[in-house]
């Protein structure tokens, strides 16, 4: 079909919002900077200057009896990651703590498995209360599987604000990249996060061999859902996983999927996840421009990192302001 790019910009601004056939027309456009520039122009509207950031800790590692097919801690494939059980909460608050000095305002644990059990849940909003004591001003998130609904409200009542579970990719594709849980699942914990009095922050990985349209379907399904807070992961390919051999998104893919899904979520935060580490400087502070408004950033206490004064500089040169900002959305639940 052809399409006015300005004309369903506008559209856009105005409060309206595309069909998929368009999203679909926007995704393949050969006006790559006509694009991105409408994409640009939405993301300064909506969003102006705001940029979130959040750091996260690894909590729980391996030994994973999901089938996810691009996921090292899977224990269906030998990939040598790295297992170990809950970590402690003198180490979640070190870890906060120091990420917090960098400038970074949220912090997550993330724990490998299907979920967590009642006892490891309990440990882990021990944590939580540590980190509120500590570091007051961090918003705390958590990123722990398909908890039940009595799970998500002891975090809650922790400190934690905003639960994470991605969609991962486009319904028509999820069942060829994981069997052993399906997207309703993970729609079920979101709708008990929210009832318990959470926000959601709700994205997938581009890159697993999904088509174009479903792409554009996943952008589509995330607005569906309400996602506000949208993480943008690029596959990075793990020996050792099915997706091992996958071919990577060239930097016209990467920038077209993120103005597509400015265009589809306008008002949403879309952050920089899994995978940014391939993309070179130059790509990320072009992807920023576009449409990129948030990130997971931050540096590991074992080591002498720099990513998270690299990204804070990175902000500033493109115009942005670090802020951790909370997305308001009224929700039918």
């Amino acid at each position: 079909m052809t399409l006015d790019i300005t004309e369903l910009k506008q559209r856009v601004l105005d409060g309206g919002s595309l069909s998929p056939e368009e999203g679909y027309a926007l995704l393949t456009h050969p006006d790559k900077e006509a694009l991105y520039e409408a994409a640009h122009e939405l993301t300064e509207h909506f969003l102006g200057k705001a940029f979130d950031t959040c750091s996260i800790i690894n909590a729980k590692s391996g030994n994973c009896p999901e089938d996810c097919k691009w996921c090292a801690q899977s224990g269906h494939y030998a990939t040598g990651a790295e297992r170990y059980a809950l970590v402690s909460p003198s180490a979640c608050v070190a870890q906060a703590a120091y990420n917090h000095k960098q400038g970074i305002g949220r912090f997550s644990l993330v724990a490998s498995g299907r979920r967590q059990t009642d006892s490891e849940i309990k440990q882990i909003a021990i944590s939580y209360r540590a980190i509120k004591r500590a570091v007051p001003e961090m918003k705390c998130c958590a990123s722990l599987g398909l908890l039940k609904e009595h799970q998500l409200q002891e975090l809650f009542e922790s400190g934690v604000t905003t639960y994470h579970c991605n969609m991962e990719t486009a319904p028509s594709y999820f069942a060829q990249l994981c069997t052993t849980h399906t997207q309703q699942d993970k729609a079920d914990t979101l709708a008990a996060a929210r009832r318990v009095g959470m926000r959601i922050c709700c994205g997938g990985i581009l890159g697993m061999g999904e088509t174009l349209e479903q792409r554009v379907e996943l952008a589509f399904y995330l607005r569906s859902l309400g996602s506000e807070s949208i993480p943008m992961n690029i596959l990075q390919p793990i020996e050792g996983t099915p997706l091992g051999e996958a071919s990577p998104l060239t930097p016209d893919e990467i920038l077209s999927a993120i103005a597509l899904f400015r265009f589809v979520n306008p008002k949403a935060f879309l952050r920089f996840s899994g995978g940014r580490a391939q993309l070179s400087p130059e790509l990320q502070r072009r992807a920023i421009y576009v449409g990129i408004n948030s990130a997971i950033t931050g540096d590991l206490l074992t080591t002498i990192g720099q990513q998270a004064r690299q990204d804070m500089a990175m902000i500033e040169e493109c115009g942005k302001e670090n802020r951790a900002q909370d997305w308001e959305v009224s929700y039918d639940y």
